[in-house]
């Protein structure tokens, strides 16, 4: 295991919306033996209203407000040695005070998902507010593919069985 997450033990899954990140979280999760917390299923609770509901309520500043709120009680958290995997909304990685909390204090992992696959999995869906347009999603996702680049790992989504990306996941030197 490399020192950084020795030091925090925290694993955030980053990368865009669709791409596997609570699935394959909870199974990495699972695998080591960590608490997993899917963030934007956590803003939910908290709040009592859908991710959507917050973006029509609120705009999306109140929803980012929220998020780093979270994202910080939980890093809090890895910093005090419980360790954990956190499956990161999809623009959460790209704030920039998201950014540098996290990259202190753990090791990201981005699971970079085609695009086709992307828009088979969320295109024109309600629930999904930056994907209502599908200009919209192309855009965001060539928007944001440079600051995925960012995080600390890269996993190439190959698969739709989220156990072959949990065993890229798993021979990447974070666990060796």
């Amino acid at each position: 295991m490399i020192l950084k997450l020795k030091r925090t033990p925290g694993v955030y899954i980053v990368g865009f919306m669709g791409c596997g990140k609570t699935t394959v979280g909870r199974l990495l999760a699972d695998h080591i033996g960590w608490r997993f917390v899917d963030l934007d299923q956590e803003i939910e609770d908290r709040e009592q209203r859908s991710v959507a509901a917050i973006f029509d309520q609120g705009g999306e500043a109140e929803f980012r407000r929220i998020e780093h709120q979270l994202v910080r009680r939980h890093v809090h958290s890895v910093e005090c040695g419980k360790p954990m995997v956190m499956a990161l909304g999809g623009g959460t990685f790209v704030q920039p005070d998201n950014f540098a909390l996290l990259e202190n204090n753990g090791v990201t992992v981005w699971l970079d998902c085609p695009l086709h696959i992307i828009e088979k999995r969320v295109a024109l869906t309600a629930d999904r507010p930056l994907a209502r347009d599908i200009t919209h999603l192309r855009n965001l996702y060539a928007q944001r593919r440079e600051n995925y680049a960012r995080a600390d790992f890269r996993v190439e989504i190959c698969s739709e069985d989220p156990r072959e990306n949990l065993a890229a996941i798993m021979a990447l030197s974070i666990f060796h």
